[in-house]
């Protein structure tokens, strides 16, 4: 949560976020968050969705590192919490994000992360990835490879 502030909350020694202090930029819905209690971090991926694309054969340590990857900004980011509730473990075919500017870079991050981790992709998840990517310019994208 602090490292997707975009103004640094005031964080107690027991690392406790202070009432009333930070920001948090939800790019899912548009959205300026500045109550902590709004935010959620939300797994690009859902841990579930991961599951079913392959994690289910990795080792614990496996899917820990992925539950926890910092190595890519794309992996984990703060939204707005009731539309992190309402994505919970879908995929593109079942959800999108309601922002319209956000849907080419969730296509985008969602390959990526997918990529990076050596995931599947079930046919309507793979033919809601290739509508949606016909209708993007955005630019190519870098995969750092984690396992």
């Amino acid at each position: 949560m602090l490292a997707e502030a975009t103004v640094a909350p005031e964080v107690t020694g027991r690392c406790t976020i202070t009432a009333g202090t930070g920001q948090w930029w939800s790019w899912y819905d548009e959205r300026t968050l500045t109550s902590k209690d709004d935010v959620d971090i939300d797994h690009m991926v859902p841990l579930a969705e991961a599951w079913d694309s392959g994690a289910s054969a990795w080792s614990a340590r496996e899917r820990q590192d992925y539950a926890n990857d910092l190595g890519d900004d794309r992996s984990l980011l703060a939204v707005t919490d009731r539309v992190n509730q309402a994505k919970a473990d879908q995929d593109p075919a079942e959800w999108m994000p309601p922002a319209a500017s956000a849907t080419c870079r969730y296509i985008a991050d969602w390959v990526t992360v997918k990529t990076r981790w050596g995931l599947t992709a079930d046919p309507a998840e793979h033919a809601a990835v290739q509508k949606t990517t016909a209708r993007c310019n955005g630019p190519e994208i870098t995969v750092v490879l984690a396992r």
